[in-house]
């Protein structure tokens, strides 16, 4: 058992590593803010751009989780989830891919009934 107990922390891979460059990317633009470079800033967004980016690839390659609590086996950051490729309930990340799309719900237009002067 670890120090939180029997919870899903919900460490992986996929988030440590965009964690760790997007914390890079605002490093930089704090320096280049500090610095007035306007080229040091679009570099430093350039680089959370691009973490935001990692984090979903490494996503949908399997090294993410999907959401809520995972099984207890699965809870530390190194175990690859094996049901990434079908896609995850109710993962924003995982229907921008085109994996378990969710079907848009049926809306039928019927007009409103008109009223007659009295």
């Amino acid at each position: 058992m670890s120090a939180h107990g029997d919870h899903d922390l919900g460490h992986t891979v996929a988030g440590w590593t965009g964690t760790g460059i997007a914390t890079a990317g605002c490093t930089a633009m704090g320096v280049a803010f500090a610095a007035r470079s306007t080229g040091g800033l679009v570099l430093g967004g350039t680089v959370v751009v691009l973490a935001a980016l990692a984090t979903w690839f490494l996503h949908l390659a399997g090294w993410g989780k999907a959401t809520g609590p995972r099984p207890a086996d699965q809870h530390p950051w190194r175990v690859r989830d094996t049901r990434a490729r079908q896609g995850h309930p109710d993962c924003l990340g995982c229907r921008l891919a085109g994996r378990n799309p969710v079907a848009a719900p049926a809306v039928s237009i019927e007009p409103a009934p008109l009223e007659q002067p009295a």
